[in-house]
């Protein structure tokens, strides 16, 4: 096959452009990029990208392509490589070569005799590989955001003559634009999980989508969440410094999943408080929701309770409060600093019923409102409290909680 030409370049190059301008996925640039090569000449059997993000989880991602098809995971998220076994394989791999060195590229002819020092070539050897190649493309401090300061890849060939000049001149002419397009694709990806994690995903998409004016917001009915922990100011007063966040988080951990599997979206989190709200064309489904995460959370605290136990850790119990009414949802703030969040009577009516719970020694709570709104079948399992004196509430409200035989 005729090694690629000027116009094969040009060509590709274009394609990438293209590709990266209208948004298209990171494993899809690669997996373009390797097809058109091997079209135009180029014959890479392997090719592999990874690239830092920034996410509370995973390190980064890996995106790989082969020729035979054979990539049991295309894309691989992969945790952070700081320590333990993720570490000691990622030193070995020829990118921390690039990394410690400062090097851009490194080059092993393993099938002609070269030292097969970095991590899988000896298997690649085995498998009939030639020729392996890697390149890092750098980004400046300004065009870094947290770790994610160049793009890793790494080509392979199969041929018996493995790449030959004008494959290594075409790589180092084209993965640059590759990369280019590889970061746009991931930074287009941060910022949508940056705005999820940190908003919500109702939210973010919002925001996303370009809700961003200062007091830009609806006017929506909505069920309100509010629950926070109990005792949490002794516990914090007496706990050791180390132990307050991890309790947060473990608690955090049990109410946002809930909500998140119920339908619901976190607005805030308030120190040892959350706020969410679940929103349905109908109101009774939006009421079911909240009791299904209500259940859940109950479930998830059972077990928590059990392990922190064990460990000798702090254990706590959540107190929740629900109601339904219309909100404001949207922007509120300065120009320099902007909340996207519900604001209204409802919003400060809710913390007021959470706040009841310790005086009247229930850890749930639910309005008037939230209860006629419930079906009629879910409403027999509530039983009424009393009716009480909220502050800043105009008039007493009667609240109510769950059975504990029924519910």
């Amino acid at each position: 096959m005729a090694p690629m030409n000027t116009t094969d370049h040009d060509r590709i190059a274009r394609w990438l452009t293209l590709q990266g301008l209208t948004g298209a996925s990171e494993l899809d640039l690669l997996v373009g990029f390797c097809e058109r090569c091997w079209a135009a000449g180029l014959q890479i059997s392997r090719g592999l990208a990874i690239i830092d993000t920034l996410h509370p989880v995973y390190e980064g991602r890996a995106f790989a392509w082969r020729r035979d098809g054979a990539v049991n995971s295309p894309v691989t998220e992969y945790r952070s490589t700081a320590g333990g076994p993720e570490a000691d394989n990622w030193q070995r791999t020829a990118f921390y070569h690039l990394l410690t060195t400062d090097a851009d590229e490194v080059r092993r002819r393993i099938g002609f005799g070269d030292p097969l020092d970095f991590l899988l070539l000896d298997r690649m050897q085995e498998e009939g590989q030639t020729d392996y190649f890697a390149m890092v493309q750098r980004f400046t401090v300004d065009g870094s955001i947290g770790e994610m300061d160049g793009l890793y890849s790494h080509w392979v060939s199969a041929e018996p003559d493995g790449f030959g000049d004008d494959d290594i001149a075409a790589l180092r002419r084209l993965v640059p634009i590759l990369a280019l397009a590889i970061k746009c694709a991931s930074l287009a990806r941060i910022t949508s999980t940056l705005a999820e994690i940190y908003l919500g995903a109702d939210a973010g998409a919002l925001v996303l989508s370009g809700r961003i004016s200062r007091g830009v917001a609806e006017r929506i009915a909505a069920v309100l969440w509010f629950s926070d922990l109990r005792d949490y100011t002794r516990i914090s007063e007496n706990a050791a410094p180390d132990e307050i966040i991890p309790l947060l988080n473990d608690y955090a951990d049990a109410v946002i999943s809930s909500i998140h599997e119920a339908g619901g979206t976190v607005l805030k989190l308030m120190g040892d408080g959350i706020l969410a709200i679940f929103r349905s064309e109908q109101p009774e489904e939006a009421c079911t929701m909240a009791l299904v995460a209500e259940r859940a959370l109950r479930a998830r605290l059972v077990g928590l309770a059990e392990r922190r136990a064990v460990e000798g850790r702090p254990v706590t119990e959540v107190y929740l409060g629900l109601h339904i009414g219309e909100v404001f949802y949207g922007n509120i703030g300065s120009q320099e600093r902007l909340d996207f969040t519900v604001v209204g009577p409802a919003v400060n009516e809710v913390g007021r019923i959470a706040s009841m719970c310790r005086s009247t020694d229930r850890a749930l709570l639910i309005s008037e409102d939230f209860a006629a709104a419930l079906p009629p079948a879910q409403r027999t399992a509530l039983v009424s409290v009393g009716r009480y004196a909220l502050r800043g509430v105009r008039r007493p409200r009667e609240l109510f909680t769950l059975d504990p035989d029924i519910g």
